[in-house]
């Protein structure tokens, strides 16, 4: 460990591996007065938003991919398409609130292509919000409605069924078949946009 007379702790959340200070400057720094924050667990998706104020941060409107179950979600609430679902929410709680525009904050995840935490981005969009995000990172359709899961799925099956049970034991006891799990996909979503809209 660092020692020596100019040798400057870091504050415990950057310590912690929680907050990269820098990056919360830049975002605040870009004027934008609202942040669409992105935060995944092991077992659930969070999308907030996050306005910035001197006394500390105020949540506007927070979601937890647990909120699915009340609209008829059967499957995995942390996969792509639950993710999506969430950020739908989400964008569409905030566009009742009048927020019409966030800047994107996932925290101290890598930026990969195609990863959940752009679903929920892309939830978000979906809804109305203005997000400056590049098309190129956000996920395909196919990826949100959750085929590939789908697709290992069936796979699965025919290969070995004992594995196939073990694997989605969840989502077959919620009463989902993981292969029909883009139509159910399609359906919550419709019931959303319904309730929601």
């Amino acid at each position: 460990m660092a020692k020596g007379p100019r040798y400057k702790v870091p504050k415990k959340r950057r310590r912690e591996g929680k907050t990269n200070y820098y990056k919360r400057y830049v975002m605040l720094k870009s004027g934008r007065k609202v942040r669409l924050v992105v935060r995944l667990t092991n077992k659930y998706a969070i999308v907030q938003f996050i306005e910035f104020s001197l006394g500390g941060d105020k949540t506007l409107v927070g979601v937890n991919s647990k909120t699915l179950f009340k609209f008829g979600w059967k499957g995995d609430p942390n996969n792509t398409p639950a993710t999506y679902l969430t950020g739908l929410i989400a964008g569409l709680k905030a566009k009742k609130l009048g927020i019409n525009s966030a800047i994107p904050d996932i925290g101290l995840h890598r930026p990969t292509k195609g990863a959940r935490v752009f679903a929920a981005i892309k939830g978000c969009l979906d809804a109305g919000i203005d997000i400056p995000v590049s098309e190129e990172v956000l996920p395909d359709d196919d990826r949100i409605c959750g085929k590939h899961i789908a697709e290992y799925a069936k796979e699965l099956l025919s290969t070995n069924e004992e594995l196939f049970k073990k694997r989605f034991s969840e989502v077959l006891s919620r009463g989902l078949n993981p292969i029909e799990l883009p139509k159910h996909f399609i359906e919550v979503k419709e019931h959303i946009l319904k309730v929601l809209s």
